[in-house]
């Protein structure tokens, strides 16, 4: 079965390196053959091993349900048609760190797979989703036929999501495979003002970085946006130099 890896670039919140860096992390961590997608508006500065295709035609919400979830437009990646991808297809968020091995994304028979919200237990992340062929088509045409229906029922595309496609904890990849940075890296409660560095974790091929901070920010202790030096120093963010030697290209 063709085997793709794919990501979507828009807008400007990301630049090229991110793209880049991606596809060498799923290179030094993929055996065998795939193929390796970015849809995108603007592909200046990518790496030439990255094909290149235009973001597929979907109708972007109304402001006052996108200002809650811009990223809507990943439905549009289940359509074949649009997209050519054929065989199965892993989406991964740009904002994401491959610690290890990326081969047992692809062994099992699930015909869709996405992450598990670590704050919502029994719903999903789409950060990183799976899937055969058209086999999710049927969420992004219920969605195409009467998207307000959607919106007002969901304020996310991966609520959506995991509401239509994942009946079972089956349906969600373990923490095996992935993990979050925040939740998993991070110090909380008191551990938060000490000076122990954050540890690289035992387990997962993934560290998803969801919201803020960034893989870049991450790095450097900083969360990538103007805050107040005393929230700054409750959220108690620490330097973390080693996500260096895995964010590259």
């Amino acid at each position: 079965m063709q085997r793709n890896v794919v990501c979507l670039k828009w807008g400007t919140m990301y630049g090229p390196e991110y793209v880049n860096k991606l596809y060498g992390m799923v290179r030094r961590n993929l055996d065998g053959p795939f193929r390796f997608v970015c849809f995108t508006d603007d592909a200046n500065g990518l790496r030439s091993e990255v094909e290149v295709r235009p973001l597929p035609n979907f109708p972007e919400p109304p402001w006052e349900y996108a200002r809650y979830c811009s990223a809507w437009r990943k439905l549009a990646l289940f359509d074949s048609a649009q997209t050519s991808l054929r065989g199965r297809t892993l989406f991964l968020d740009l904002d994401l760190v491959v610690l290890r091995s990326m081969d047992a994304f692809f062994v099992d028979d699930a015909p869709f797979k996405m992450l598990e919200n670590w704050y919502q237990k029994g719903k999903g992340q789409a950060s990183v989703m799976r899937f055969d062929d058209d086999y999710a088509k049927p969420v992004l045409d219920a969605y195409l036929r009467d998207p307000l229906a959607i919106l007002e029922r969901f304020q996310t595309e991966q609520a959506y999501i995991s509401d239509a496609l994942c009946k079972d904890a089956q349906a969600y990849f373990g923490p095996e495979l992935c993990l979050s940075y925040k939740k998993h890296v991070m110090h909380h409660g008191l551990k938060r003002f000490s000076k122990t560095p954050y540890s690289i974790p035992e387990q997962a091929s993934l560290l998803v970085f969801h919201g803020r901070p960034n893989p870049p920010h991450a790095i450097d202790g900083d969360w990538g946006k103007k805050m107040l030096r005393i929230k700054q120093w409750w959220k108690g963010l620490k330097p973390c130099p080693w996500i260096a030697e895995y964010w590259v290209e």
